[in-house]
């Protein structure tokens, strides 16, 4: 008979998540590593995501009652996959794409972080908004400023860094789990 006693189950759920974030951390290092290569990968994901996209709009154009909608369906049904397609076809479009979407995502993160701390000055801690604005809007210029060929080293390196964190977060959560399930018993 198998122990299922609270701190077994902490024990058992932690060890996988620590395998979890190891994986992580391991495939953070390969996409810093080769940061084209994982914009590639991403770029190629997010095409496949398109396509399912458009195999749903393509199924529920066919439970679709009234021509309008089943034309209006199968329209965008055709466009997700067409556009999935040539994504898949022309991965370097799409890297430089998902680069200067990117781009423009940090600019209006940053800009939107700095009248955030504009509304809040007032309160304790409020000046790392500040921070935290001006760095996205520079690496958002950076990214921008330096397009096409920042599309070389942005998105693998931004998915490179963010996947070792989340594995750093995980191992360390799951340690601390493990340790206070431990400490309980």
């Amino acid at each position: 008979m198998t122990d299922h006693s609270p701190v077994e189950i902490v024990r058992q759920a932690s060890t996988l998540s620590i395998l979890w974030g190891v994986l992580l951390i391991v495939f953070g290092i390969l996409a810093v590593g080769a940061p084209f290569i994982a914009a590639v990968a991403v770029s190629v994901l997010v095409a496949w995501l398109i396509i399912l996209a458009g195999v749903v709009h393509l199924m529920l154009a066919v439970h679709a009652h009234r021509a309008g909608r089943l034309i209006w369906k199968l329209l965008v049904g055709v466009a997700y996959v067409v556009f999935g397609v040539y994504l898949i076809v022309h991965p370097l479009l799409g890297v430089a794409s998902l680069t200067l979407l990117l781009a423009l995502l940090f600019l209006i993160e940053g800009i939107l972080d700095v009248i955030l701390f504009f509304n809040m000055r007032s309160m304790r801690g409020s000046f790392w908004v500040l921070v935290d604005g001006i760095i996205t809007i520079l690496l958002g210029l950076l990214i921008y400023l330096q397009w096409p060929s920042s599309s070389i080293w942005a998105i693998g390196t931004l998915v490179g860094v963010s996947m070792i964190i989340s594995g750093l977060s995980r191992v360390m959560i799951s340690l601390a789990a493990r340790k206070s399930a431990t400490a309980l018993a």
